[in-house]
């Protein structure tokens, strides 16, 4: 569920909202701090050929057995470099306190993902945004965690969303719902997807 704050300056609404990726000409190469001229390119190639939107993604880490670091490393690669992100257990649960849990991992990636959906649909509309802050919440069981109960484990997930820009709340509450629905992080937590675990 997506619940959200908006703030209203004025009435003329835009009533019909042009198509999704189409973007006007006069916005210039930058809106948003979303690179518009390389939207559009992977708009038109996919329009020309469909396959160009499926894309594979792949994330390895290596559990550190040393005890005191950080017990899970995984080296991200990006256009410009790579990262390195450590994660462990929650203190509770036998971490040291050093680094993220997965959990909050599982959050930011929620809040990320769905605040550029929101942005990129935001910048399609030629909606020009003053502000978003976008806060990823869950509440959790571990009882099946730690085999203790059958239980769910995620009891639930919720998306905070601060908006604000110069148009009509309805046309923020459009993007918002816009957003929930095509963003691919909702689509995890809201779509049953197959899973495999396998041993290499």
């Amino acid at each position: 569920m997506v619940s959200h704050m908006a703030r209203r300056l004025h009435t003329n609404e835009r009533t019909d909202l042009t198509a999704y990726y189409t973007i006007r000409k006069e916005s210039g190469h930058a809106m948003n701090n979303v690179n518009l001229e390389q939207m559009q390119k992977f708009m038109d190639a996919v329009k020309k050929e469909p396959k160009q939107a499926l894309k594979e993604k792949s994330v390895t880490g290596e559990w550190i057995f040393q005890e005191g670091k950080p017990q899970f490393v995984a080296e991200i690669p990006f256009q410009k470099g790579k990262v390195s992100l450590t994660c462990e257990m929650p203190p509770f649960a036998g971490g040291w306190g050093s680094s993220p849990d997965p959990l909050q991992y599982c959050l930011y990636g929620l809040a990320a993902c769905y605040a550029t959906t929101l942005v990129a649909t935001a910048t399609n509309e030629n909606v020009k945004l003053d502000s978003l802050k976008v806060t990823a919440e869950n509440r959790v069981d571990l009882r099946k965690q730690l085999g203790l109960s059958k239980e769910p484990i995620i009891q639930k997930v919720g998306l905070k969303v601060h908006l604000e820009a110069d148009v009509p709340r309805s046309t923020l509450e459009r993007l918002v719902k816009l957003a929930e629905e095509r963003c691919p992080g909702t689509e995890c937590v809201t779509r049953s997807i197959p899973l495999s675990a396998e041993l290499e």
